[in-house]
């Protein structure tokens, strides 16, 4: 990653313009369906820090990175005023550089009591507000994808992991504040899915989410009530759809969709 921010070129300019204005009015059309705004995190990994700058002059403020280091190299040289979310595997090991950049503005894939420990740790008491996490859910059952197993059920809520990290996440860790959940839907089911079909993956989501709410009302009580949950709205946010099927997403009450190809184009492989 270079250390200085390079201009984007005017043909990029307008290829991203294009791109973002595009995919901008396609959130907006799926989003008008439901009563909520959501975030379009636009996935910046592997694209130069040139890209990143030209969407942001466009006004696009949220970016979403997979890798640790590329994160915190772009960061440095790019706008302050970005909001940086993090959607790749947090390593505990990986949490103080991650806790660093002053603008991240959530962890969308937090996956275990050990990190998030690390992360509450390392991140400064001098920042103003806890920083957001979600907790990824592995609602397709594919081995290939990171995620807690889905809730179906309200009975034994209390033994599972999502659970058990939900509430030491509002009980344990003072400077993260539990936003939501996250899930990487099945893509050949997005692929095959018909106009009218539910996208079963979505569904379960939003399950989980209804279940994980009830039981932390239930086990947590209204002395942390305000400390969970969206800001203002107390609602557990869902981040899901990309950029294959954030419209489905969108229908079925996404807050948050993450589109990477359809904003910057199909990406080189990573640098070895």
């Amino acid at each position: 990653m270079a250390s200085t921010l390079e201009e984007p070129t005017a043909e990029r300019k307008a290829e991203l313009s294009e791109s973002l204005t595009e995919v901008r009015v396609r959130v907006e059309a799926a989003a008008s369906l439901s009563s909520t705004t959501p975030t379009l995190v636009a996935v910046s990994k592997y694209k130069p820090a040139s890209d990143i700058l030209a969407c942001h002059e466009l006004g696009q403020l949220d970016f979403g990175e997979n890798y640790v280091q590329e994160l915190e190299d772009k960061a440095r040289i790019l706008p302050s005023d970005i909001r940086w979310h993090f959607i790749g595997t947090l390593q505990s090991n990986k949490a103080k550089t991650l806790a660093s950049i002053p603008n991240l503005y959530s962890v969308q894939t937090l996956g275990s009591i050990k990190a998030a420990n690390a992360l509450n740790k390392a991140l400064s008491s001098d920042r103003t507000s806890p920083l957001r996490v979600q907790l990824q859910v592995n609602t397709s059952g594919e081995d290939s994808k990171s995620g807690f197993p889905p809730l179906s059920t309200s009975e034994g809520i209390e033994s599972s992991e999502l659970a058990q990290l939900a509430a030491h996440v509002v009980k344990e860790c003072p400077r993260l504040r539990l936003e939501g959940l996250m899930t990487i839907g099945s893509l050949e089911l997005s692929i095959h899915a018909s106009e009218a079909e539910k996208n079963a993956d979505f569904e379960t989501l939003k399950e989980t989410r209804d279940f994980l709410k009830g039981y932390l009302e239930t086990t947590l009580g209204d002395d942390v009530r305000s400390s969970w949950g969206e800001e203002g709205s107390g609602r557990l946010l869902l981040s899901m759809g990309m950029s294959s099927d954030f419209e489905t997403a969108l229908k079925a009450g996404s807050d948050i969709v993450r589109v990477g190809t359809g904003i910057f184009g199909q990406r080189a492989p990573k640098a070895t």
